[in-house]
């Protein structure tokens, strides 16, 4: 496979991860901190550090509206819910690095 092909591929598989947590707001950024390590926050912030690696000034709230499809602010008050003692429980004992 070529790099330009790879590069392609690459693309389009963040689009479709970004796409189906855009749609999937039933899922809590904890529930996927507690079974991932990772959440929507953590990939916008991986965006912004690519955008920068590159010479891309990328605000944090820029970033997060890419993969979250609206302002941050917006999407937690529409779609966060408080996280259940089990949910911070289970936060506490993966110790996931955020």
């Amino acid at each position: 496979m070529d790099d330009q092909t790879q590069l392609e591929l690459e693309a389009a598989a963040f689009r479709a991860l970004r796409d189906h947590l855009r749609a999937r707001t039933d899922v809590q950024n904890i529930d996927m901190m507690n079974l991932t390590g990772f959440c929507r926050n953590c990939l916008s912030r991986w965006y912004q550090e690519a955008a920068a690696a590159r010479g891309i000034d990328m605000g944090k709230e820029d970033a997060r509206e890419i993969v979250y499809g609206m302002p941050y602010a917006e999407w937690r008050d529409t779609y966060q819910t408080e996280a259940s003692a089990a949910q911070k429980a289970a936060f506490d004992t993966s110790k996931p690095d955020h």
